[in-house]
């Protein structure tokens, strides 16, 4: 199995790279800034299962497709940048009396739809954005020889690991959003500035995705 030597240079290496301020931070601070902690956990979570999706195609060598032919690299990315652009419009095209009370009250009706509905389209977020999965397919393997037994299990247990540092952290953004939200809910028109704001960042991240450039 995986050296306590490689799991000490791979975590730090990981947590660096997590950290660093990125789409899925983002994404996340949006959803549980407008909809609340406990959609902006359930994005935290899909956006973790994407990692897994990531690795895993990794391992298989699906991602060298996306590799090695432009066009599917850009289908992939202008799906994902549209779903990005699509959400945005979305929200802010709901209703400008009060944000944040029709949120509750569509949970309140559904206690499922809108928690459920937050996994899913935080990992579609993560799945259609291609240079995820080649950020996979060039950071896992030098920590992995493709001599070593079990290369292809070791690769997935580190993936695991990068999942797993991944939701801790994105989860305790959401946390900490959350109670932002909350202390935000007694300031008159708070509504309106935080429905622009989640579909302002959704929009400019499909922007920013669409017009990114290729991969070489």
């Amino acid at each position: 199995m995986i050296s306590i030597e490689t799991v000490s240079v791979f975590v730090p290496a990981s947590l660096a790279l997590i950290l660093a301020p990125g789409p899925d931070t983002f994404y996340v601070l949006s959803q549980a800034l407008g909809a609340g902690r406990r959609v902006g956990v359930r994005s935290a979570c899909g956006i973790s299962a994407g990692v897994l999706v990531h690795t895993l195609a990794a391992v298989i060598g699906l991602s060298t497709i996306l590799r090695g032919s432009a066009l599917a690299f850009r289908l992939v990315r202008y799906v994902g940048a549209a779903y990005l652009v699509f959400l945005g419009v979305q929200t802010l095209r709901s209703s400008s009396g009060s944000l944040l009370d029709e949120l509750d009250e569509s949970r309140a009706a559904d206690g499922t739809t809108a928690d459920h509905g937050g996994f899913a389209r935080g990992l579609l977020v993560n799945v259609l954005n291609p240079k995820v999965a080649l950020f996979f397919l060039a950071f896992l393997p030098p920590f992995v020889p493709a001599t070593a037994p079990n290369a292809s299990l070791q690769l997935l247990v580190l993936g695991c690991l990068y999942a797993g540092l991944t939701l801790l952290y994105l989860a305790g953004v959401a946390v900490l959003s959350g109670a932002i939200r909350t202390a935000l809910r007694s300031r008159a028109g708070i509504d309106d500035w935080l429905r622009y704001g989640t579909g302002g960042v959704l929009v400019g991240l499909g922007v920013v995705l669409a017009v990114e450039r290729d991969v070489p």
